[in-house]
């Protein structure tokens, strides 16, 4: 549906043959002087033949409309696959349009590589990787082969013989232009691909490059000069990751792409969270100023939380930003950062820093100049040497810059320049940004990552990726059977509640249910009490029933397979633990204690399985000068005739339950033996084991309500 507007005052521009047939525009300000006018149209089809107008300050549009060529939806269209050398391509065609499918055979002699068969995309893009024919002794490189709607110059493929390749018609390159054989029979460079200005990368094939790029700086956690499958590890546990993000929120991109944007920055950092590497944050938005979010001193420095960036990206005001694009001064903001860092540290210690600089953008600007000089400077200051492959070691490692082409009408060839890095595609053309920062998530998933405790999806449909510890304990036992929830705390351990096991019951009598796609019923080989439990230990104190070191591990006769929806649950004073709760050096229980509860009344969560579903209740542990009020309705229970509370509710104990200052959730028969829960970022630390449904608990007592 098109804007329509009527101008009660002078309008600057007019809505005069400005429609578009198939599809709709947005005006970012009405029809006055300075608005961008942006076309839209539905998936496989592109706004045919501008993408944008402008209104200018004479009243008109640039590009100004055709009354007789007017605007409309064209069908998407894929570079032509006429480029396989020594081979066929079925069918033969003018041109390809989405959904269109072609197959391709080699000539006799030669073998193909890539893909027989590929369908044209809606994002104008050929499905498959790009098929070639070629012989095993050519060179001491493989054919490179020619992408889709390119040409190649070079047939030789010997050590340093190089290729060029360049794009036919329309198009424009994105990758390496020139390739050179190296001694290891790897070429250099990106594999390059010919794109349309309708062609764009798709969130799930960003996300997949963009999170293999940078996952090796989020996973590595030795020491800086150790060792690792013949390269050195770049990044330690001291905090030596340094990430700079920028967006840009000038008037040429879309307040809804602004947002997007600014969406995918809040989830990358809670996913980067995630991992075992705590980086250091600059976080800014740009338009002819740049405003600063989070400023990489102060968050070095602890004065910046990483729990607070959420809140902080979610409170900057993106409309009503300043006429003008400065993105030179955005490039110069980080390297200031970087030039105090390197004085703070030292020179010696910078050069083991990792710098990753992400950047939203479409990479207009008519303020500060051509951003190049600023990156060159800020190459310059990482490598050294001005580039990356002068001296005896490469220090390309040390530095990624990530852009991300934004808005309407991009600058790819300005943009692509100023990408850095070594890890796999730096440069990304974005149409729909919205769903990018939701594919984000599949990073977690990464095979480097799968072991790492407490490690979960925010997933309100899927209990097994939201909570994938937990598992569900069966005990038959004298003709009667019980269930009990625990969690897994090793591939092989799930730790419950002591109590769910009575006397005389044997490891054959216990199955535990945790499905990680191998088997969903898992035999115990023994099940582990606590030696300090006794139920009836403080029988002559008056104390019936007593649940102190309530606890038990069950020993499951194989491994469970961990994967994405089956991983561990964090402990506490482990170093494990320590990592999830980014405290790098050798950590104390008291550390962790104060970073999970930092107030004197902490919200913990538990899960029930009520109804046959597993639902997440909460509760709130009462601390500090809460305790004692807390515990005293322990002498309430049934059995207890003692008068001193802290005989029943010892300093093992959580103390939960009641309606003031909030009512807490009630655990239902079954649920003994679960997990008390608390989230840090994406990492689940287990607080205590939940008891049965009694006033008394192992490390949790629940206060009558």
């Amino acid at each position: 549906m098109n804007i329509m507007i009527k101008c009660e005052v002078q309008c600057d521009c007019t809505d005069v043959n400005i429609q578009i047939e198939g599809g709709h525009y947005n005006l970012t300000k009405g029809l006055e002087t300075g608005s961008l006018l942006v076309y839209h149209c539905p998936e496989s089809y592109y706004p045919h033949p501008h993408l944008t107008r402008l209104c200018q300050s004479n009243h008109t549009w640039r590009p100004a409309p055709k009354r007789f060529h007017s605007q409309r939806c064209r069908l998407v269209e894929c570079p032509d696959p006429n480029v396989l050398e020594y081979g066929n391509v079925s069918p033969p065609q003018e041109k390809y349009f989405v959904d269109n499918e072609t197959t391709y055979e080699c000539h006799s002699g030669y073998t193909l590589r890539g893909s027989s068969r590929r369908v044209c995309l809606p994002n104008g893009k050929w499905s498959g990787s790009t098929p070639i024919c070629s012989r095993d002794t050519m060179g001491d490189c493989a054919d490179p082969g020619i992408p889709a709607g390119a040409s190649r110059a070079g047939n030789i493929f010997g050590i340093d013989d190089k290729v060029t390749y360049t794009c036919n018609g329309n198009l424009f390159l994105v990758g390496s232009s020139v390739r050179v054989c190296q001694e290891n029979g790897q070429w250099t460079g990106k594999e390059p691909a010919c794109y349309y200005r309708h062609t764009y990368d798709t969130s799930l094939e960003v996300s997949e490059a963009f999170g293999s790029a940078i996952k090796d700086s989020l996973t590595v956690s030795q020491p800086a000069d150790d060792i690792q499958e013949g390269r050195r590890i770049r990044v330690s546990k001291n905090g030596t990751l340094n990430i700079y993000i920028a967006v840009d929120i000038s008037e040429s991109i879309e307040n809804e792409q602004i947002k997007s944007a600014r969406d995918t920055v809040i989830k990358l950092t809670q996913k980067i969270a995630s991992f075992t590497v705590s980086p250091n944050y600059e976080i800014l938005f740009f338009s002819a100023e740049v405003l600063e979010v989070v400023n990489i001193l102060d968050f070095k420095e602890g004065k910046i939380k990483p729990d607070s960036l959420k809140e902080r990206l979610e409170n900057v005001v993106i409309e009503g930003h300043t006429h003008g694009t400065n993105l030179y001064l955005a490039f110069m903001t980080f390297l200031e950062r970087m030039d105090v860092i390197k004085q703070i540290v030292g020179a010696e210690s910078f050069m083991e820093h990792h710098h990753i600089l992400i950047v939203f953008t479409d990479g207009a600007y008519n303020m500060g100049g051509p951003p190049e000089p600023a990156v060159a400077r800020i190459k310059n200051m990482v490598y050294m040497n001005g580039n990356g492959e002068g001296g005896t070691q490469s220090r390309e490692e040390y530095l990624d810059i990530f852009i991300f082409g934004i808005g309407a009408e991009i600058f790819d060839d300005d943009l692509q320049r100023l990408t850095a890095g070594t890890r796999g595609r730096h440069y990304f053309r974005m149409k729909d940004i919205d769903s990018l920062s939701d594919t984000f998530e599949e990073m977690i998933d990464e095979q480097d990552v799968k072991g790492l405790c407490g490690l979960h999806k925010d997933d309100q449909f899927n209990a097994r990726k939201k909570y994938p510890w937990w598992a569900s304990i069966s005990i038959h036992h004298a003709g009667t059977s019980q269930k009990c929830l625990g969690s897994l705390v090793t591939p092989q351990f799930v730790l419950t509640a002591a109590h769910c096991f009575p006397f005389g019951v044997l490891p054959e009598n216990i199955t535990v249910d945790i499905n990680d796609g191998q088997s969903k019923v898992k035999r115990v080989k023994k099940f582990i009490i606590h030696p300090n439990y006794n139920v009836s230990a403080k029988v002559d104190q008056g104390i019936k029933e007593f649940y102190d070191y309530d606890v038990a591990l069950v020993q499951l006769e194989a491994d469970v397979h961990i994967s994405s929806s089956v991983r561990t649950i964090c402990l506490p004073c482990t170093q494990e633990t320590s990592d999830a709760l980014q405290l790098w050096s050798k950590s104390t229980c008291k550390e962790h204690e104060d970073r999970l509860f930092k107030t004197e009344l902490e919200r913990l969560s538990f899960l029930t399985t009520a109804h046959g579903t597993v639902k997440e209740k909460d509760v709130h542990a009462k601390l500090g000068g809460n305790r004692d009020e807390c515990i005293k309705h322990a002498l309430q229970a049934p059995g207890i005739t003692t008068t001193n509370p802290k005989d029943v509710v010892t300093d093992n104990f959580l103390c939960t339950g009641g309606q003031s200052p909030y009512r807490d959730h009630i655990a239902c028969k079954g649920d003994a033996g679960g997990a008390v829960f608390k989230n840090y970022e994406l990492r689940t630390v287990q607080q205590s084991t939940l008891g049965n449904s009694t006033h008394t608990s192992p490390t949790r007592y629940t206060a009558p309500t």
